[in-house]
């Protein structure tokens, strides 16, 4: 059961008692992260209207100060957000406290800059109208302020309430973020500092290849100097590193043995990190599906395919997912419906059907058939200006 949320599919027979000890939240908010990785598969379905209206409201609720960005909004640009707990309120099995708002809020998480530029890169690159005032007064003004803040701890994607830790995703994510900035810039003629970005970009994957690296596992850790993995550090998906090399398959098969639970990707183990809440929660969707795209990478499309299927067979019977699977109880918990789930089941499926060879060419994405071990290496490069396919 998810420890954030306890919306699901419908009544079980009964209750596990350990969830009645999990939070309960509201989720009414627009999530930078979230409205980025939907855009993608958006655009992967030529829907670019959405995504032009996206790039208006970010700048208007970013009023030129980047250095206020928050990682979450209201549906109408709100900032104001704060968190309170309803007492006297139950939530789904008695799950305490019910919370309104979220503190998240005020959360640094470096990696929802990585996410912004992704995106508004590969709006270019399919063709959405440029917009000089979205590129100087948003993205270039969003590289400022990340350039100064890159090296600071922060609580990461999934939002820990256990401290701030130099978590590896959130370094990658910079990386990103610099990386399709230099590609907007190098494709399209847009000027900026780029020796500048360049730099940036090379020390962030150095330090990221030196700090975040764990030898004796074998694998890049949740943070860095941590002995935790992580699913979210499946590198490839946005092109810090290519598939085959030797530390890529270390990681997936460090997560495939340790993170997986009954065929499906936990995000990280609950009961050895300190993420400030409960330990305990059920199988992650969208890091399942991000496993998919990493065998399918690395040319294991039999193992990808039916690891998908069985994605697939979790659908309700509308076709929707949750944000997470409990094997033990076989059945979906957490929030309902679920964009990160949704999402990732959307960009899998195309990556498997080899949809959008051009557009994946055009943004240095590595080939899906897990034999092209040419095209990442130009992806792998910190100063090759390259950009690589979205998280998905």
């Amino acid at each position: 059961m998810s420890r954030r949320a306890a919306s699901s599919l419908r009544p079980p027979r009964r209750c596990r008692n350990s969830w009645a000890a999990r939070a309960t939240g509201t989720y009414r908010y627009c999530w930078l992260r979230d409205a980025t990785i939907t855009l993608l598969a958006l655009m992967r379905g030529g829907y670019y209207d959405e995504t032009r209206a996206w790039r208006s409201w970010l700048g208007r609720v970013m009023a030129g100060a980047p250095d206020q960005l928050q990682i979450m909004y209201g549906l109408a640009g709100e900032r104001r957000l704060l968190e309170s707990k309803v007492d006297w309120l139950p939530g789904y099995c008695g799950a305490k406290p019910v919370r309104i708002g979220n503190n998240a809020v005020g959360q640094r998480q470096l990696d929802v800059y990585g996410e912004v530029m992704n995106a508004l890169h590969l709006a270019r690159v399919g063709g959405l109208q440029a917009d000089d005032t979205a590129w100087r007064n948003v993205q270039r003004e969003l590289l400022r302020h990340l350039a100064t803040i890159w090296q600071q701890p922060d609580e990461g994607i999934w939002e820990t309430r256990g401290g701030r830790q130099h978590f590896t995703f959130s370094k990658v994510m910079a990386w990103v973020a610099f990386d399709r900035a230099l590609a907007s810039a190098e494709m399209f003629n847009l000027e900026g500092p780029l020796d500048e970005w360049r730099a940036i970009r090379a020390q962030i994957h150095a330090e990221v290849c030196e700090k975040a690296w764990n030898p004796s596992r074998n694998a890049f850790s949740q943070a860095y100097g941590s002995y935790q993995l992580d699913a979210s550090v499946l590198l490839p998906l946005v092109g810090f590193l290519p598939p085959h090399d030797p530390r890529v398959k270390g990681t997936v098969e460090a997560i495939g043995r340790d993170l997986m639970h009954d065929g499906f990707v936990m995000r990280y183990r609950t009961t050895e990190f300190d993420d400030g809440l409960p330990p305990g929660e059920g199988t992650f969707l969208a890091c399942s599906f991000w496993m998919v795209d990493n065998l399918a990478l690395q040319g294991r499309l039999d193992e990808a395919i039916a690891m998908y299927e069985r994605l697939l067979g979790l659908c309700n019977d509308v076709g929707l997912l949750a944000e997470e699977y409990d094997p033990a109880q076989k059945r979906l918990v957490g929030n309902f419906p679920q964009a990160f789930s949704h999402v990732a089941l959307v960009n899998t499926g195309l990556n498997l059907m080899k949809h959008e060879q051009a557009m994946a060419r055009a943004t240095g994405q590595p080939s899906h058939n897990g034999t092209d071990h040419a095209e990442p290496k130009a992806a792998a490069s910190p100063d090759s200006g390259t950009a690589a396919s979205p998280v998905a």
